[in-house]
């Protein structure tokens, strides 16, 4: 059965005064009752995309729609959407139900519908008991429990939430994760949600959309943005990776000769390279071998500088003769070599061959001249 878009942004773009342009031609469908995740550095796009959505900020270009309709006329609060902020903005004046029911008195719902609905919200956010208190009576956790249920009682069909953990502690943080997945499973709403933590990103969504300077690097699951990065940013920028820069050497079906500075690889790839090609190798710390003998398809040898004990963890440094750093990780217990010379190298599989972005660069200049 094919999923239901529930909102849709095409060729959105967003321009500043002064020509800032933060959003660049940005395509993305939001399915009915997933919880997607803009991801990116600070400056890279997502909370202007975010805002557009809501209504905050207007689109300089392109369209948004929610279920199929243009929003691009209605004011924030004629939109089928919902914001929770990392200020949690309750009014602290107000007792909890009355901020949580607000929403409901501006549209002049009947007191019973009103009582019965914050008393449903109280339960769903695990603070049944606590509607006569006031915002300074509250943690930071219960406060951001109520600005969820107050952003909840509307009904909503899609609710943003902007980096809404970002003001917690790294403890009260893991365990709010837990309790706005379990709502959102709970309540089968669509979630739009922006961070720039990645592994809360990867722990929590169902799909992940990578943002970089205003453009869409990629948009997948967790395990394939983490396994299979499509660009060299998303590749260095999901955890830690090894990056071999090199040139293709030559072609054999899937399985590709690599050049590096250091030494050769073997590569293998579904996507399509050319000979010479500039190319980009991604390799995770905890994906990488080694061996006191050369192994087919690889000549890549290093000496081990040091390792270090991060708990559970052991993380070795290889180095390769011109100084390049190579990042080994290993369950603390099992045997590594703790000096002396050694040979790098993986599975095939496990590799990630990327176009380098200098080759990128030099193909799109390529087609402006000669077209």
């Amino acid at each position: 059965m094919d999923k239901k878009v529930i909102v849709s942004l095409k060729n959105v773009n967003k321009i500043y005064d002064g020509g800032n342009h933060v959003v660049k031609n940005l395509d993305l469908d939001v399915y009915e009752g997933e919880f997607l995740t803009l991801l990116g550095s600070s400056g890279c796009g997502k909370t202007t995309t975010l805002r557009m959505i809501a209504g905050f900020e207007e689109v300089t270009s392109g369209t948004i729609t929610v279920e199929g309709e243009s929003i691009a006329e209605k004011e924030p609060y004629e939109r089928n959407v919902n914001t929770v902020f990392q200020s949690y903005a309750l009014f602290p004046h107000m007792t909890i139900y009355d901020n949580i029911a607000y929403g409901l008195k501006m549209k002049k719902t009947d007191k019973k519908e009103i009582a019965k609905r914050v008393s449903e919200m109280l339960d769903l956010v695990q603070l049944g008991g606590f509607e006569n208190r006031y915002p300074s009576q509250l943690s930071g956790g219960q406060k951001q429990r109520v600005a969820i249920a107050r952003a909840l009682i509307n009904q909503p069909r899609v609710l943003l939430l902007d980096e809404p953990l970002g003001a917690l502690d790294l403890k009260l943080r893991k365990q709010m994760q837990l309790e706005l997945k379990r709502l959102q499973r709970k309540l089968n709403i669509t979630f739009i949600y922006v961070t720039h933590d990645q592994e809360e990103a990867l722990s929590m969504s169902d799909r992940v959309a990578i943002m970089n300077n205003g453009i869409l690097e990629q948009v997948d699951i967790p395990e394939k943005i983490y396994e299979e990065p499509q660009t060299q940013f998303v590749a260095t920028f999901i955890g830690e990776t090894n990056i071999f820069e090199g040139c293709v050497n030559s072609i054999k079906g899937k399985d590709i000769d690599i050049m590096l500075e250091t030494g050769y690889v073997t590569a293998r790839s579904e996507n399509t390279f050319n000979q010479n090609d500039m190319v980009v190798i991604s390799i995770r710390p905890e994906r990488i071998k080694y061996s006191e003998q050369p192994k087919t398809g690889f000549a890549l040898k290093g000496i081990i500088k040091e390792q270090v004990y991060v708990g559970s963890v052991l993380k070795t440094i290889i180095v390769l003769p011109n100084g390049h750093e190579i990042k080994i990780e290993r369950l603390a217990g099992q045997k590594i070599p703790v000096s002396g010379d050694v040979y790098v190298y993986w599975d095939i599989d496990d590799a990630k061959l990327i176009q380098s972005e200098s080759n990128r660069i030099f193909n799109a200049l390529n087609n402006i001249m000669f077209t």
